[in-house]
């Protein structure tokens, strides 16, 4: 029974496609399990070269937590930044998934989307929290303005 509730519980984790944790820090300590914690990734865009983007959420700690059956908190924070000239791979689409995380077992995704603002030609990101039965209206947006990258 043990290893068929860690198998699903691997299963259950984040998967953190191109997602790379910068830090982290402990917010409530735990008697079981790890401590709840903001935690603080970064990842790439897929489809614009030169845009990183840094994610910092909350983590649910405890027995729970450890196993990845407990449901996270929807706040987020996200700042994105020109890190390189930028250069697109291909059409972007309003309303794009740039970056995708479960925060609970099956029901609630954290996710982030781009949209291109032509009329200040920036671009503009956006994270929030939704569930399969209700989302939530906390999020977070950044904004990066296209110019061109000082060699």
């Amino acid at each position: 029974m043990l290893k068929r509730m860690m198998a699903v519980a691997a299963l259950a984790l984040p998967m953190l496609v191109g997602a790379e944790e910068i830090g982290q820090v402990s917010t409530v300590f735990k008697f079981v399990g790890p401590n709840d914690r903001i935690v603080v990734e970064a990842f790439d865009d897929p489809k614009v070269d030169g845009v990183t983007c840094y994610l910092s959420r909350a983590k649910t700690g405890g027995l729970k937590g450890g196993l990845g059956l407990a449901e996270d908190r929807a706040e987020a924070s996200i700042a994105c930044r020109q890190v390189g000239p930028i250069n697109f791979k291909g059409e972007l689409k309003d309303g794009e998934e740039v970056f995708k995380e479960r925060t609970s077992l099956v029901f609630k995704t954290m996710q982030v989307v781009r949209f291109l603002d032509k009329k200040r030609n920036t671009l503009v990101y956006l994270v929030y929290s939704d569930r399969l039965i209700e989302g939530s209206p906390q999020n977070a947006v950044t904004a990066i303005p296209i110019v061109p990258w000082a060699q």
